[in-house]
């Protein structure tokens, strides 16, 4: 009996080792699958963290190229200020690129490429005013040079106009010597009160009035204009022979105040005249040598001499 009961026992245990089987592979896939799961998460968590490492890199690197572009605007701004280029239009975008700046870190990961974008766009107003810049300093070159000829040109200018004004002035002197009116064969007579003439030498009773004769020489160079002609008698003791009454009275020579004796005003028309003064001194004349002078427009026309004895 004992052994026909132990029978199927034995058989049962191949299905009990089956079911342990079976347990264990569904433990397994269990595992594996729950393994997988945590794999992929733990993948997953280091690519987030590895793009997350990415995109602050790049928000660095995009904050970095801002600050830069605005140092580099910064020098170029200065450079086309210093040489004379409109600089208005950049200092607006250089404040707009400040306030990008400081609103910089409030933007997000999703605006990068939009920074960066404006970044290479700084870039090409960069490069663009690089481009005006050399623009500018050919231009400054240009007219350096240019002004280097004109400053040139004036100086010689300058220098023409200066010998220019010389030769004027030298014609201008050689004019007025030109124009000078001389005087010649001056004769002085003595009228006594009988009207008889004496030359030089003559007697104090012999001299009633002097007869002063003489003739302005033709001058095509003179103008056509009237003249006062001034004789100018002195005697030996160095004073000049002067009667307000007889029409004597003063002017100007060598920047000094003289008297002259007698004057006459005449119409002067370039052509050879002769006049004729009768002076009445009214006393007798010292003896020995009196000097006679012809004047108009304070410069001498003519000398003469005569010497009464």
């Amino acid at each position: 009996m004992e052994n026909q009961a132990s029978t199927p026992e034995k058989k049962s245990t191949p299905e009990k080792g089956q079911s342990k089987r079976i347990v264990t592979v569904v433990l397994v896939l269990l595992l594996m699958a729950s393994g997988g799961a945590f794999v992929y998460k733990f993948i997953e968590s280091s690519e987030l963290t590895k793009q997350n490492q990415l995109t602050q890199e790049q928000l660095d690197q995009a904050y970095n190229d801002l600050d830069s572009m605005s140092n580099e605007l910064d020098t170029r701004i200065l450079k086309i200020a210093q040489l004379g280029g409109e600089i208005d239009t950049l200092l607006q975008i250089k404040t707009k690129l400040e306030e990008e700046k400081k609103a910089f870190r409030k933007k997000t990961y999703k605006q990068i490429n939009d920074l960066q974008g404006k970044v290479q766009g700084y870039k090409e107003l960069l490069l663009a005013q690089d481009v005006e810049i050399e623009r500018l300093k050919v231009l400054n070159d240009s007219l350096m040079v240019e002004n280097t000829e004109l400053k040139v040109e004036a100086n010689s200018l300058t220098e023409s106009i200066k010998d220019l004004n010389q030769s004027k002035a030298k014609l201008e002197e050689k004019v007025a010597t030109a124009s000078k009116l001389k005087v010649e064969r001056v004769d002085i007579l003595a009228i006594s009160s009988s009207g008889k003439e004496r030359p030089s030498p003559f007697k104090n009773r012999h001299i009633d009035h002097l007869k002063i004769d003489f003739e302005i020489l033709e001058n095509r160079v003179a103008p056509i204009e009237g003249k006062g002609i001034l004789v100018k008698i002195t005697a030996p003791d160095g004073n000049v022979i002067f009667d307000v009454a007889a029409g004597s009275g003063t002017f100007v020579f060598d920047g000094r105040e003289s008297f002259y004796t007698v004057k006459k005003d005449i119409l002067f028309d370039r052509n050879s005249q002769a006049l004729t003064f009768l002076y009445n001194k009214g006393s007798d004349y010292d003896l020995g040598k009196y000097t006679l002078e012809v004047f108009t427009d304070s410069y001498k026309m003519g000398t003469a001499s005569f010497i009464v004895k």
